[in-house]
C-alpha cells in the first residue's frame, strides 16, 4: 500500500516542455520534509484529446496537479475535470498573468512556448555553451579574455558544472585548474575582460568528493596524493594565495548548490565593473 506521508504523486502537465513546471515543483517539495515527489511529466499537452489520457492517468494515480497552459479553454477544462476528480490543481502561469496584465495594461498574446522562440538571447545561451566546452579545464587559454567569467579553483570544487549553469544564462565561461607548482596561463594574468573568480570548499569536503569519485581504474594511477587529507590542504592554501595575489574574489561552496554558486557569481559581475 502506498504511504502517503513517504511520497506523493506530483502530476505536471504543460503545453511547452515542462521545464518551469519542474523548477517550481522540485522548489516547492524541497521545503517538506519526509514528502518525496513522484513526478509525472506531460509535455507539449496542447489539445482536449491529448489531455485525456493524461487524467485518466491522473485518476489512476491522484495527487497534487501543476500545470502551465495558456489556452484558456483548455486550462478551464484541467481545472473542471480535477475539481471532479477530487484532486488540487493550480496553474502556475494564471497569477503571474494576472499580475503583468494589471500593471502593464494589457493582456497576454497567450503564446504556446513564447519563452523558446528562436531570438538573439536563444543564440547567446548556445555560443556561451559552445564557448564553456571549447575552454574547459584549461582548454585554449588564449581565448580567455573573450570571456565574461573566468573560475578558478583546485580539483573538484565544482568548476566545470558552474560554467556550464552560467552558460545556459548566455554567460560565456571559462574554467582553470590551480595546480601548486604549475604556472597559471599568461593570458589569463593579462585578461582584462573577464570577472576572474576562484572556487574552493572545506578539506572534508574536497576529501569526500574525491574519494567518491569513479576515476575509471586508469593504468598506473595512484589516487593516493589525490585524496591525502595533507596535499588537499596545501592546494587550497595555494589557491587562496593566488587569489589573494591577484585580488580575485573566492567563493567557498562547501555548502552551495551549483545554482547558489553560480548566484555569487552573478551577484559579483556588477559590482566588479
Amino acid at each position: 500500500m502506498e504511504n502517503r506521508r513517504n511520497f506523493f504523486h506530483l502530476h505536471l502537465i504543460s503545453d511547452s516542455t515542462g521545464e518551469t513546471l519542474i523548477s517550481a515543483g522540485r522548489a516547492a517539495s524541497a521545503q517538506f520534509r519526509g514528502a518525496n515527489p513522484i513526478e509525472h511529466v506531460y509535455p507539449l499537452i496542447r489539445n482536449k484529446q491529448q489531455l485525456l489520457p493524461v487524467l485518466e492517468h491522473i485518476d489512476e494515480k491522484p495527487g497534487i496537479v501543476l500545470y502551465t497552459i495558456v489556452d484558456q479553454l483548455l486550462a478551464d477544462y484541467v481545472d473542471q475535470r480535477c475539481k471532479e476528480l477530487g484532486v488540487p490543481s493550480v496553474n502556475l502561469l494564471e497569477p503571474v498573468l494576472a499580475v503583468f496584465q494589471a500593471y502593464l495594461g494589457s493582456r497576454s498574446r497567450r503564446r504556446v512556448g513564447a519563452q523558446h522562440v528562436l531570438n538573439a538571447d536563444y543564440f547567446r545561451r548556445i555560443e556561451a555553451l559552445d564557448f564553456a566546452m571549447d575552454h574547459d579545464d584549461g582548454q585554449m587559454p588564449d581565448e580567455y579574455d573573450e570571456a565574461d567569467v573566468v573560475i578558478v579553483g583546485i580539483s573538484r570544487t565544482s568548476k566545470t558544472p558552474t560554467s556550464i549553469y552560467l552558460a545556459n544564462r548566455g554567460i560565456k565561461v571559462a574554467n582553470v585548474p590551480l595546480v601548486p607548482g604549475t604556472p597559471l596561463p599568461e593570458s589569463l594574468l593579462k585578461a582584462t575582460k573577464p570577472l576572474i573568480v576562484g572556487l574552493v570548499a572545506t578539506t572534508d569536503r574536497i576529501s569526500q568528493v574525491r574519494e567518491n569519485r569513479e576515476l575509471g581504474h586508469t593504468k598506473g594511477f595512484d589516487p593516493s596524493p589525490y585524496t591525502d587529507r595533507a596535499n588537499i590542504i596545501e592546494e587550497l592554501k595555494y589557491a587562496r594565495a593566488v587569489c589573494a595575489r591577484h585580488q580575485w574574489p573566492v567563493i567557498d561552496v562547501s555548502r552551495r548548490s551549483i545554482e547558489e554558486t553560480a548566484a555569487a557569481i552573478v551577484a559579483l559581475r556588477p559590482k566588479l565593473r
